[in-house]
């Protein structure tokens, strides 16, 4: 593999990634939404997120995860839910799911 075939793709994606981040700036004003679309866009964003959380947290590879992780992921959202300090969150999860597979819950 030669260093062109690796720089070329990555500067097109340099300057395709920056030029998403110019046209926002530059377009806001040009285009207005509805308040509808606008509250269908915040909904898609939350069940993407909650989509993308749920997979992360039951599933590894092509299989289910074990029952550590879930855990984890709960006493996560709890303490989330709880207005916690993210660090505190993600050091409960990471400690209940360790302890759990410690105990031999996979």
């Amino acid at each position: 593999m030669s260093a062109t075939s690796l720089l070329v793709p990555a500067l097109v994606l340099g300057l395709g990634t920056y030029g998403f981040r110019v046209v926002g700036p530059l377009l806001r004003d040009r285009f207005t939404l509805s308040e509808r679309v606008e509250r269908l866009m915040v909904t898609a964003t939350v069940v993407l997120l909650a989509a993308l959380v749920a997979s992360a947290a039951f599933i590894e590879g092509h299989a289910f995860a074990g029952w550590a992780r879930p855990a984890g992921v709960l006493v996560g959202a709890a303490l989330a839910i709880r207005k916690a300090p993210f660090v505190v969150v993600v050091l409960a999860a990471a400690a209940t799911a360790a302890l759990l597979r410690l105990a031999g819950v996979p």
